[in-house]
């Protein structure tokens, strides 16, 4: 997962390919009306870190409609969401004012692998051939 800093994030971003979904969208009708094809990049918004809905929006994106961009998170991000949120689909995340980005990277480091199944690997580690299903646990910019 790639963690940016509140004070980092381009606000001239390439809005071309970038869709914002607020938290109480409703993701089927996004993707009835086509809104999702072409996009790049979705953001979804956490408004407070209590508001948990853009977790099911990150899990229905990446199962059901089957999206493989960059889905960020976005609003109010802190390091102890991070670990779910990858897990969730996220793939990148844009830190709340006052988060350190150097803990927040040692606190997705911490684990190298979950037994079960998540959004990004649907296999339970003990289904997984190692050398091929782990590809998403080292994310190419991380590399």
């Amino acid at each position: 997962m790639k963690i940016i800093a509140a004070s980092a994030v381009n606000t001239s971003a390439d809005a071309q390919k970038l869709l914002q979904i607020a938290n109480d969208a409703d993701l089927a009708d996004l993707a009835a009306s086509g809104a999702l094809q072409g996009a790049e990049r979705i953001e979804l918004h956490f408004p407070k870190f209590t508001d948990g809905r853009a977790f099911s929006q990150a899990v229905l994106l990446r199962r059901r409609y089957g999206f493989t961009g960059d889905i960020r998170a976005t609003g109010d991000v802190l390091i102890d969401q991070l670990v779910q949120m990858q897990r969730s689909g996220f793939t990148s995340a844009v830190l709340a004012d006052g988060q350190n980005p150097v803990t927040a990277q040692r606190q997705l480091d911490r684990y190298s692998a979950f037994y079960q199944g998540d959004a990004l690997q649907p296999r339970p580690l003990f289904a997984r051939d190692t050398d091929r299903d782990t590809a998403h646990q080292t994310p190419p910019e991380a590399a």
